[in-house]
């Protein structure tokens, strides 16, 4: 990968300071190549100097300017082993003549993967006095980082990349994946070559056969993709919502395609078949700054990117995050928390759908040398923790960044242009070692509808850990009633579906011990409107077996029931509870009753007016499904609520 040096800006100066002193040489012709060479890479004639220099170093092999200046044009030309050996050169016959010498080596061994070498010479440049700060700090990280490299090096994990073939891959660069959380869609970048000084990127999208092989992929249209720089997107976990960078947009290409910056986030939906004309986001998510490679959490409320500034000619940039408001605006972004950020650039951010597990690329962790990748866990407390570098050889000395994880936690996509590839950078898919897996994710989906009516309808869903209580997602439905949710091993959910003048809609998921990521939840809601002789079954109320002892795992389901009452203060309802018919009639019926009691207690002791609130039980004889089946007798067994007056 090209190094963008600031070696030869140094020597060109260098070589200008040397001009009226005493260069080391004491050859005639080879101060005077070197002259005219220093005048060719003022104009940027690099094979031009590099003749005079060669000339010079002809007339006076130890002429050490001229070998320092060799080494710079070769960085700049990316032909870093030349570089090398006239750096070492250099240093060899006087170690003391140019002390920084020994860094800009360094820095090229590392940038070669010659690790111990690079110790060696970032060691021998700590030894000289009067160094810059941010040099001297970066040899330091960098001696870091050879020790850390020497023993990746010694111990790889496993890694046996797959190209992903020529329906997604091509002649061209394709890079920056992006994917659903059900895994069937892929969308990535492709650069297709410049306009004019600007890159010409567009984004294409590919859909996965059952077999589980890909559909040759396509491009996504004029209503996103432009004849400017469209890259680096990230895809909501329903395949609905897309956000993407666009750069140095003026406006030509719609009303809500002007910038703020040089490079900008933007949106678009997906209606029916179609994506909507791409907008702004604006601020403050966008500024004068440089916002990049977003990363939308599979919830859809928190989204990662990366904002760039650039400063004392390097460019900076971190990690910043923004939560969705209830009043549907975006934060204003912050940088992330934990010791994600560094003092060098994070990039090429991505949330896995499960919310807890973060991946980023970084020049300021320890690591190969280069930007390596790197995972970050979300704790109990909702802290980052410490980054761990994916490890060698998915980390080289080469830039790594650009990862994606699959919903499965398992797969692993990337871009690389190494060898065998179908053109330049390619989409590789590979197995993640274990220990940097993410979770498996499935999901829940379906619409919510009006149950007497039949219209679809846009009211607010909440995922509710039922061991604690804890809300763990909540989103709306669409105004088409579409929703889409993500679900991860970890929980049982309690699911609550509310909108303003209808009963609240409960339900329960159980996939904590038997979690299976092919087998996600679809279900249509539907939602009651209030009225006389509504009613509702309160599907996580739970008591102890055969008692009328409330489970913990209820309270959620009750705050629910306490919380529509009180928005509601109108409205007065019968508790009802029933059983299955195992038993007898006398036994059933005092059950019933005790546990309608449990909940009839349980809102008066939270402040709900016992006038309003009735209960009763009724044994089994109001069944709603067969007493035949242990599934049947479960149903039968249930609390629900009715309607009585308002």
């Amino acid at each position: 990968m090209r190094i963008k040096s600031i070696f030869l800006i140094i020597a060109v100066l260098f070589a200008s300071l040397s001009f009226g002193q005493k260069l080391s040489s004491k050859s005639g012709k080879a101060k005077k190549m070197f002259e005219e060479a220093n005048y060719h890479v003022s104009y940027g004639q690099y094979y031009e100097a590099e003749e005079k220099l060669e000339k010079a170093l002809r007339a006076d092999p130890n002429f050490c300017e001229a070998l320092l200046m060799m080494g710079d044009i070769h960085t700049d030309l990316n032909e870093l082993n030349m570089a090398i050996s006239y750096y070492q050169k250099s240093v060899d016959i006087n170690p003391d003549f140019y002390p920084q010498a020994h860094y800009f080596l360094g820095k090229l061994l590392i940038n070669s993967g010659k690790y111990e070498e690079a110790e060696h010479a970032l060691t021998q440049y700590l030894t000289y006095e009067d160094l810059d700060d941010y040099s001297k700090g970066d040899s330091e990280r960098n001696i870091l980082n050879c020790q850390f490299a020497t023993t990746a090096l010694q111990n790889p994990v496993d890694f046996e990349p797959l190209n992903m073939g020529q329906n997604i891959n091509s002649v061209y660069a394709e890079y920056f994946p992006t994917m659903t959380v059900d895994g069937k869609v892929l969308l990535y970048t492709r650069r297709l070559g410049a306009t004019g000084q600007h890159q010409q990127e567009d984004f294409y999208i590919s859909m996965k056969r059952k077999d589980g092989s890909w559909y040759p992929s396509k491009n996504m249209g004029n209503s996103i993709n432009t004849q400017m720089n469209e890259g680096a997107a990230t895809i909501s976990a329903d395949g609905k919502t897309l956000i993407f960078t666009a750069c140095d947009q003026n406006g030509n290409y719609g009303p809500g395609r002007n910038g703020y910056g040089s490079c900008d986030l933007f949106f678009t939906r997906k209606r029916g078949d179609k994506w909507t004309q791409a907008v702004n986001l604006g601020p403050p998510i966008n500024t004068a700054a440089w916002e990049s490679q977003p990363s939308l959490s599979a919830d859809g409320v928190t989204l990662y990117f990366v904002r760039g500034v650039n400063r004392n000619a390097r460019r900076e940039s971190d990690i910043l995050v923004s939560n969705l408001g209830d009043d549907g605006y975006w934060t204003k972004p912050k940088k992330i928390s934990g010791n994600i950020n560094t003092d060098e650039p994070e990039e090429s951010v991505f949330i896995h759908p499960d919310n807890k597990t973060l991946y980023f690329s970084s020049k300021g962790h320890l690591g190969m040398g280069g930007s390596d990748i790197y995972m970050s866990k979300k704790n109990e407390m909702n802290e980052w923790g410490d980054p761990v570098n994916l490890g060698y050889p998915i980390n080289t000395f080469n830039d790594e960044n650009s990862l994606l994880v699959g919903p499965d936690g398992k797969i692993g996509y990337f871009a690389s242009d190494r060898a065998g590839g179908l053109g330049e950078l390619d989409i590789y898919a590979f197995i993640m070692p274990k220990e940097i897996q993410a979770d498996p994710v499935t999901y829940f989906k379906g619409v919510v509808y009006d149950s007497l009516t039949g219209e679809l309808l846009s009211s607010r869903i909440e995922l509710i850990d039922l061991e604690n209580g804890e809300v763990i997602q909540n989103t709306h439905s669409t105004s088409y009633g579409e929703f889409f949710m993500p679900l991860t091993p970890h929980h049982n959910y309690m699911v609550n579906v509310s909108k303003d003048g209808y009963l609240f809609y409960s339900d329960a998921i159980f996939i904590k011990e038997n979690f299976d990521r092919l087998k996600p939840f679809i279900k249509d809601i539907p939602l009651l409107p209030i009225q006389m002789g509504s009613s509702i079954v309160l599907k996580n109320i739970f008591f102890e077996l055969d008692k009328s002892t409330l489970k913990s795992e209820s309270y959620s389901e009750l705050n629910k029931l306490y919380q529509f009452l009180s928005k509601n203060s109108s409205l007065n309802i019968e508790i009802g509870g029933h059983t299955d018919n195992q038993g007898s009639a006398e036994y059933n019926k005092e059950l019933s009753e005790n546990r309608a009691k449990a909940v009839y207690d349980y809102l008066t002791e939270k402040g709900i007016d016992s006038s309003r609130l009735a209960y009763k039980g009724y044994s089994f004889d109001k069944p709603i499904d067969t007493n035949e089946t242990e599934l049947g007798r479960a149903n039968n067994r249930r609390t629900e609520f009715i309607i009585l007056g308002r």
